[in-house]
């Protein structure tokens, strides 16, 4: 199980403005798509992952989540127990529904959505349960299960950073690591097996002996 808070900006469907009743605005879109493979991640340990449906259910129903601008904790946008950032998993994804504040810099990113000029979203969060396998050659990622701690309306998405990759590709490591070490468990159990099954056969061949004497 991976223990490092990862960055990273998942198949998304779309981020935009919608104006709601009483004047007000939010920001909404799908932070996350299911099923749906991102680009080659990992710089020189190149992968691909996916997320499967339920992957956040159990995260946004309990842990205290944020909506942030550029992952920076000083601009906050919303927040799930303030009632200002909605989560929901639906059969697209992870839709996003935030409240942004009434202060300058709130407005300032509203604007630049608005525009056209800030149009992804990252979220950070710490893998509880994954797969690895390979796929045409390509090392391959399912992600299952996560703690989300934050999603944030980015300017350049953390999507491809190597250290990423490092990190993932260590754990493929240990999970081929494991693979093989079940694959030669089962190999000496085999051996073991048959040798005993050769000595059980000697053994029945001198009783029979035995008893034509």
């Amino acid at each position: 199980m991976n223990s490092k808070k990862e960055l990273r900006m998942l198949p998304m469907k779309e981020l935009r403005i919608a104006d709601v009743d009483g004047g007000g605005l939010v920001i909404e879109g799908h932070a996350a798509v299911f099923d749906s493979w991102s680009e080659t991640l990992g710089g020189i340990f190149p992968f691909k992952e996916v997320v499967r449906k339920g992957a956040f259910n159990e995260s946004i129903g309990k842990d205290d989540i944020r909506a942030l601008f550029n992952h920076d904790p000083n601009y906050v946008l919303g927040r799930n127990r303030a009632g200002t950032l909605e989560l929901v998993e639906d059969e697209i994804g992870l839709r996003v529904r935030i409240t942004p504040p009434d202060t300058s810099w709130a407005k300032d990113v509203v604007t630049s959505i608005r525009r056209g000029d800030i149009t992804q979203m990252s979220i950070g969060f710490v893998v509880l349960s994954d797969k690895w396998s390979t796929d045409d050659g390509m090392d391959v990622r399912e992600i299952r299960k996560v703690q989300l701690f934050d999603v944030s309306p980015v300017t350049f998405p953390a999507y491809t950073e190597t250290d990423v990759g490092v990190r993932a590709m260590q754990e493929y490591d240990g999970y081929k690591a494991e693979q093989r070490s079940k694959a030669e468990e089962a190999e000496k159990a085999a051996e073991l097996a048959a040798k005993r099954a050769k000595e059980q056969a000697k053994l029945e061949n001198l009783k029979t002996k035995f008893k034509n004497i």
